[in-house]
């Protein structure tokens, strides 16, 4: 094993581990200014997690073990992902080959299950109310993440993420029908995924309780992983989507200490562009109807699937 190899893959778990909070806090700190308010400092996030850490852990009398388990496993997969994903390198982990882009989606999939069985007999209305609307939601976001990835993957002749970066930075790639429409589909996909898309409300409002409503039942340190890892989950998405659909340059190409630098610095400023989109349309889009969700969601699969007919239509082979 390559000690360059490991050393990447540890650094980007670190990377996303420590700076996912931060991203969230700019997004807050965005919106605020946008709103005309002053706003939370950017640090917000850290002071809260480390809160929830220190407070008492509650379980509700009918829940089962699996409930006190569900957000380590959550968490554990989310740690998991930076080493199979070009989140700062583009080269590979030495973990990276045993996973392709599905087995991310199936990682993805693992976390998102557990927080739905783990609201089973909490006895919370609203819980129930989060979880079935994920499951809702999610048999028709999950067809949209796994047709963006085979879209690529027939694109670029390979499933391999990292190789896939390489491929997109071509520009005859970046700027072909199928790669553009997929980038779009995407784009529409991680608006839902990352609660940006203007329904989702952060209160206690029945109409938007969707991924807040999974977690009201847990407390203390429970809820700050459970938390701390919906934050992974976005800041990996995001990552993805601008490694290898927006912006797949400005990546680490070797494991010296400039070279990783340059791929932190890099994507700290190309995810706080994207951040900024996000709050561009967050704030002046008009909220929707919760199940125009399905026709949000629906919109974005043609756009996968027009993709994939459009390299077909062409004939041009990887």
């Amino acid at each position: 094993m390559n000690p360059g190899d490991f050393a990447i893959g540890l650094v980007q778990m670190l990377y996303v581990l420590l700076l996912s909070p931060l991203m969230v806090g700019i997004l807050k700190k965005m919106e605020a200014r946008i709103e005309s308010r002053r706003g939370i400092s950017v640090f917000q996030p850290y002071y809260d997690l480390a809160k929830f850490f220190r407070k008492e852990t509650l379980i509700p009398e009918k829940a089962g073990p699996f409930f006190k388990l569900a957000p380590f496993i959550a968490f554990a997969a989310m740690l998991t992902l930076p080493w199979v994903l070009p989140i700062i390198g583009s080269f590979p982990s030495w973990f990276a080959p045993t996973v392709d882009f599905f087995g991310g989606t199936f990682i993805f999939g693992l976390a998102a299950i557990t927080s739905i069985l783990a609201t089973e007999n909490t006895g919370s209305y609203y819980t129930a109310i989060g979880a079935t609307r994920a499951v809702n939601f999610g048999a028709f976001a999950e067809p949209v993440l796994i047709m963006v990835f085979f879209g690529v993957a027939i694109l670029t002749g390979t499933n391999n993420p990292f190789l896939m970066n390489h491929t997109v930075r071509s520009l005859n790639t970046y700027i072909f029908p199928t790669h553009i429409l997929i980038t779009a589909a995407f784009f529409m996909l991680l608006l839902f995924d990352t609660g940006k898309l203007p329904i989702e409300s952060h209160g206690l409002n029945e109409l938007g309780m969707l991924d807040q409503g999974k977690g009201l039942e847990y407390t203390g340190p429970l809820y700050a992983l459970n938390t701390w890892a919906g934050y992974m989950k976005a800041f990996i998405l995001m990552a993805v989507f601008l490694n290898v659909f927006a912006w797949p340059w400005g990546l680490a190409s070797g494991a010296s200490v400039t070279g990783v630098l340059y791929g932190m610095l890099t994507l700290f400023l190309k995810m706080v562009g994207l951040v900024a989109v996000f709050v561009v349309v967050e704030e002046t889009l008009a909220k929707i109807r919760l199940f125009k969700i399905i026709d949000y969601l629906t919109a974005s699969f043609l756009l996968a699937i027009m993709g994939v007919i459009s390299y077909l239509l062409s004939g041009v082979v990887a």
